[in-house]
C-alpha cells in the first residue's frame, strides 16, 4: 500500500461559483499518479452565507448543495450531484475522501426565541453573572427548504450552551444560555480564557442527548451516501473530548472499517496535545501545530535559524503516529485568522521533511501544489493583493515520497545550516539521500557503507546537475544549492 500522503484540496479564498466539485473530479487521475492517496474537502454543507460560504458557519449539515436555502441550492463549491461524480471520481482512482466535521456552532438560525440568559466575563468564561435576564435569541434551526427531508430534526436553544449576540436588550458578548444542563460550560474542553468551550455563533450542547444522537445519525448517514475514508474534526480544543471519544468508535463500528481521523487542535504546547489525546483513548491524529511554527520562523530567519531544532517539542518528534505535519492550511495563509505564512524558499525543504522522513503523515496544501491569487482586506483595514505561487518542485517531491521514502532512516542534523537524512530503502525499493541548507551552497559528508560502493546519484528534483559516486568505502560528499533542498537517488533507480 502507498504511504498516505494527503491533499487539502482546498484554501479559504477558492474561487466560487461550484467551481471546486467538478475540478476535483477532473484532476483525480493525476493526483492519484502523482502519489495522493487521501483528499480533504471543505465543508460539503450549507452555510449561513449560502452560496459564498467557505463552509465553516454552518447551518444545515444535511444539505449538500441540493435544497433552495440561505439564497442557494449549491454551496460554494457546487451543487451536489457535482459532489457525488467528484467524490466517485476520487473512489475510483483509488484516493480517499476526507470530510471536514463542523460541529462546534451553527449560525444563520431561522427563527428567534425568547429565552434566559447569563451574561459571561469575555477573558475568563468561568465568571458568569449569577443574576438571568431575558432576550431573544437566534437559536431556532427549523431548514425550511429542506422540509424535513433526511432529518426532522428541529434545533432550538436546549441545543445550544450560549450565543454571541442577543436582541431586546441588543448586546454582543458571551452569553450563557439557561438550559436544561448545569449552570456552567461543557468540561474537557481547553482551558484558554478559563474554558474555551464557547468560541462562536449558536455553541452546540454536547450534554443534550438529542443532539448528541443526531449527530451520530448524520454520521452514519453521510456514510451511506457519499464514499467515506474518514475525517477531518474541526475545532475540537472547544468541543468536550468524551464527545468525540465516542462520536469517532461509533463512526468506525458503523462504517465497518478503519477510518482516518485526524482533529485540529490548535496549540503548539505538545502537552496540551498530548493531553487532549489521551482524553480521546489515542483514537484520532492531530495537525503538528508546533512543526508549523518551527517552518514559520525558519522561513523568516534564514541562515539565523538552526535547523537542528525544527523537530524540538514537535508532535511528530514525541509521538508520530498520531502526527499529520503541514507547512500551510486556509487558517495560517496570508489574510487569515491565524497568519503565519512560511515564505516560498523554504517551502521545498519543509516539504521534503515532512514528505520524506518516516515520521507522520503529510497534508499538502492545495495553494502550494496549484497556486493561489486573492485579494482581501488586512488587519489594517486596506485591501491587499496576495499571490501565493505554486512550489515547482512539490509535485517531484510528492512523487519522491511514493519511490524513494522506504527503509530506515538515519539523521544527519549535525549542522545549524546544513541538515539531511539518509531513508537506506529496503531489498525491494530504493532509499534516498536529503540534504538542504538556509545559508549558502555546501555539501554534507555522507557514509552509505560498503555496499553502496561505487554507485552513481543524482538529484531527483532536478536542483543540481551533477552525478555523484560513492568511493570504494560507500562515502560521498553531496552538494546542495544555497538555501535548497536535493533529494539525491541512486541512478540506476531513475531508469
Amino acid at each position: 500500500m502507498a504511504q498516505r500522503t494527503l491533499l487539502q484540496a482546498f484554501h479559504w479564498y477558492y474561487p466560487g461559483d461550484g467551481r471546486l466539485w467538478p475540478d476535483i473530479e477532473e484532476k483525480a487521475a493525476s493526483l492519484a499518479e502523482m502519489g495522493i492517496t487521501d483528499v480533504w474537502l471543505p465543508p460539503i454543507y450549507k452555510g449561513a452565507a449560502g452560496g459564498s460560504s467557505v463552509g465553516y458557519d454552518v447551518y444545515d449539515l444535511f444539505d449538500l448543495g441540493e435544497f433552495d436555502q440561505k439564497g442557494s441550492v449549491a454551496t460554494k463549491y457546487g451543487d451536489r450531484a457535482a459532489l457525488e461524480r467528484a467524490t466517485q471520481a476520487l473512489e475510483a482512482k483509488g484516493i480517499g475522501v476526507i470530510y471536514d466535521v463542523v460541529f462546534n456552532h451553527k449560525m444563520g438560525a431561522d427563527e428567534t426565541e425568547r429565552v434566559h440568559v447569563h451574561r459571561v466575563t469575555p477573558d475568563n468564561r468561568e465568571e458568569i453573572d449569577p443574576d438571568t435576564f431575558e432576550a431573544t435569541v437566534h437559536t431556532r434551526f427549523t431548514f425550511p427548504g429542506r422540509g424535513g427531508r433526511y432529518s426532522e430534526f428541529i434545533w432550538d436553544a436546549k441545543c445550544f450552551t450560549g450565543v454571541d449576540h442577543i436582541e431586546d436588550p441588543d448586546e454582543t458578548g458571551v452569553f450563557k444560555l439557561v438550559n436544561d444542563y448545569d449552570e456552567g460550560w461543557s468540561v474537557e474542553v481547553d482551558a484558554e480564557f478559563g474554558n474555551f468551550d464557547y468560541l462562536m455563533g449558536s455553541d452546540i450542547e454536547f450534554r443534550n442527548k438529542a443532539v448528541y444522537e443526531e449527530l451520530k445519525h448524520w454520521g452514519r448517514w453521510l456514510m451511506g451516501e457519499l464514499p467515506c475514508a474518514g475525517f477531518r474534526l474541526d475545532a475540537v480544543k472547544h468541543i468536550p473530548a468524551w464527545f468525540f471519544r465516542d462520536w469517532i468508535g461509533h463512526m468506525r463500528e458503523s462504517a465497518g472499517k478503519d477510518l482516518f481521523v485526524v482533529a485540529e487542535y490548535w496549540h503548539p504546547d505538545l502537552e496540551a496535545l498530548r493531553n487532549y489525546l489521551d482524553l480521546v483513548d489515542r483514537q484520532l491524529m492531530l495537525f503538528d501545530v508546533a512543526l508549523h511554527y518551527h517552518f514559520h520562523d525558519a522561513s523568516k530567519g534564514g541562515a539565523d535559524y538552526d535547523l537542528r531544532t525544527l523537530f524540538d517539542g514537535t508532535l511528530v518528534g514525541a509521538m508520530p503516529e498520531h502526527a499529520v505535519t503541514l507547512v500551510a492550511n486556509h487558517d495560517t495563509q496570508p489574510l487569515q485568522s491565524l497568519e503565519a505564512p512560511v515564505e516560498p524558499w523554504f517551502k521545498p525543504l519543509a516539504y521534503a521533511l515532512i514528505l520524506l522522513r518516516e515520521q507522520g503523515v503529510p497534508c499538502v496544501f492545495h495553494p502550494d501544489l496549484y497556486g493561489a491569487d486573492y485579494t482581501d482586506k488586512g488587519g489594517d483595514g486596506q485591501d491587499h493583493h496576495i499571490e501565493m505561487p505554486a512550489i515547482e518542485c512539490l509535485p517531484r517531491l510528492i512523487k519522491a515520497r511514493q519511490r524513494f521514502a522506504n527503509g530506515p532512516q538515519i539523521d544527519l542534523f549535525d549542522e545549524p545550516n546544513c541538515i539531511g537524512f539518509i531513508r537506506q530503502g529496503t531489498s525491494e525499493a530504493p532509499g534516498c539521500v536529503v540534504v538542504m541548507t538556509n545559508a549558502g551552497e555546501t555539501a554534507k559528508a555522507v557514509d552509505l557503507g560498503q555496499e553502496a560502493a561505487g554507485v552513481a546519484f543524482r538529484d531527483f528534483l532536478g536542483h543540481r546537475d551533477d552525478e555523484i559516486t560513492t568511493d570504494e568505502k560507500g562515502r560521498a560528499s553531496f552538494p546542495v544549492n544555497g538555501g535548497s533542498v536535493s533529494v539525491w537517488v541512486r541512478a540506476d533507480a531513475l531508469n
